[in-house]
Order: C-alpha cells, then structure tokens, then sequence
C-alpha cells in the first residue's frame, strides 16, 4: 500500500479543522482512492461499501468525498428512493441486487438494506416480523456476497443527539440544504431512542465475522470523512498498480479554432 497520510485524529477533538487543512489531508487519500480504482480494474475485483447512519450523520458528504474524484463509470453511488408498489411485494433483497458492481467496480450505499432494520422499523413502515426475518436473512446475505468474492465493508455513522439537531436547524435555515428535510426527519427527531434501540438490535445480529461494522464517531463530519476514508484504504489489499503514462503526439493538423477562425463566435 503506499504512503499514508497523516492522520485526522493528530489533533485535539475539541479544535475545528479548518476546510483548507481537511482538503490538503484529503486530497493524498483521494490520490490512493484512485490507486485502488486502478486495482479493481486490473484484478476484476468487486468493491461495496455500505454507508448507513441516523439523519444528518453525514452520509452523503463522505460517499461525496470518495466517489468525486473517481471515473463515474466505474463507481456507482445507489441511493434508492422509496420502494414501489411491485417492489413492496419482492423479496426484500431483490431491489438491491441489481446495483451490485461487476468486476472492477464500486459500489457505494447511501443507506442500503439496512433501511428495514432502521427507519422502516422504527418508522412503522414494515412489520415486527419482517424486521426478524431481515435480521435473520441479512448475515446470510452477506456471506453470499462475501464468498462470491465481492470485498464488502460497511460503516455506521455515530452522531449526538444535540449535533443532530444542530444540523436540522442549519438544514432549515440554509435555502440549499432545505431539500434534505423531509416530514420524516421531523418526526425522526422524536425518536432518537427507538432509532438507538432499532440499531444496537440491527448491530447485535449483522457484526459477523464475514462482514463486520465499523463504527465512525460523525459529530466533526470533516475528521470523520478522513477516518472513514483511511480506514477504506487500509481495508483493502495490497493494491498497487502501475499507472499507464500517456505520451501526446504533435496535432497532425490545425487547430479547430483556427480552421474555423472568424466563423466561430465564443460566448
């Protein structure tokens, strides 16, 4: 594996890592992120990464940061809106399986099928026993994945009650974080104990051995990026690739612009 960067735990939690610093620590995990892409390529290897965690833990900020400096053909960000009517009457799994990545790409699960053992189930949107059923089904699932060869890792999201509401109150204030609020999330507030209780229950039946969780303290979304990312990375095999140098021949002819010169009106 190459070069580590320096971790973001260095300094004191208390003290705000400033955008400039978290983007200078970022950008040599980024830099590895393609390393791996590059691996996954050349191997035929199968990468999913689940991402689950309470509202406004910071989900989609940290997929953001692995996936937006990698080729979007090659890693997909899924996240299913709510299920359909046909959907509702399949196996529970079925939606997902199609977002699987062939060989050499990534997959990347803002929330997952762990939907059921979190807001379905704390949300009164499926019944006691389709919860049991799931938490029985969903290590099995796993494993099929896991033995087919896929490389699964899967992330929960830790935040505190009053950094949730912190962030709520900033997604009402701020115009272009209000499409994030959803009557769902005001009644999610209510329930931060079932929303506690549903995933010690979820966490309790799916940390297997084949596809554990690891749990990522969120309340600084910027140092939880960072060790989230870091830990992806450590994660993964060995998985150095030469990268293929490009060599640009001379334009064998005139420019566009100026065979076109004059005809051309740049806006």
């Amino acid at each position: 594996m190459g070069k580590k960067s320096k971790k973001s735990g260095d300094k004191g939690k208390s003290d705000t890592l400033s955008k400039a610093d978290y983007e200078e620590q970022l950008a040599p995990l980024q830099l590895e992120l393609n390393g791996v892409a590059r691996w996954l390529a050349h191997t035929g290897k199968r990468l999913v990464v689940v991402v689950e965690g309470r509202d406004t833990a910071g989900k989609g900020g940290v997929i953001a940061a692995i996936a937006e400096e990698l080729n979007p053909r090659q890693c997909h960000v899924v996240a299913l809106a709510k299920p359909s009517e046909r959907e509702r009457t399949q196996w529970y799994f079925q939606r997902y399986v199609p977002h699987l990545p062939a060989a050499g790409e990534i997959a990347l699960f803002d929330r997952s099928w762990y939907n059921r053992a979190g807001v379905e189930r704390v949300m009164g949107f499926c019944t006691e026993a389709q919860v049991e059923a799931f938490l029985a089904q969903a290590p099995v699932f796993e494993r099929l994945l896991v033995d087919d060869g896929i490389l699964l890792l899967k992330y929960w999201l830790t935040v505190d009650q009053a950094q949730q509401e912190q962030r709520f109150a900033e997604r009402a204030e701020e115009p272009l974080k209000r499409w994030k609020l959803s009557p769902i999330d005001l009644t999610a507030r209510e329930k931060y104990a079932d929303y506690t209780k549903a995933r010690e229950a979820m966490l309790a039946a799916t940390h297997t051995k084949h596809a554990p969780w690891t749990l990522v303290d969120f309340n600084d979304q910027r140092r939880g990026r960072l060790r989230l990312v870091r830990h992806l990375l450590d994660a993964i095999p060995e998985h150095a690739v030469s990268e293929v140098k490009f060599e640009f021949p001379p334009l064998g002819h005139e420019p566009l612009q100026e065979q076109f010169k004059g005809a051309l009106k740049p806006i």
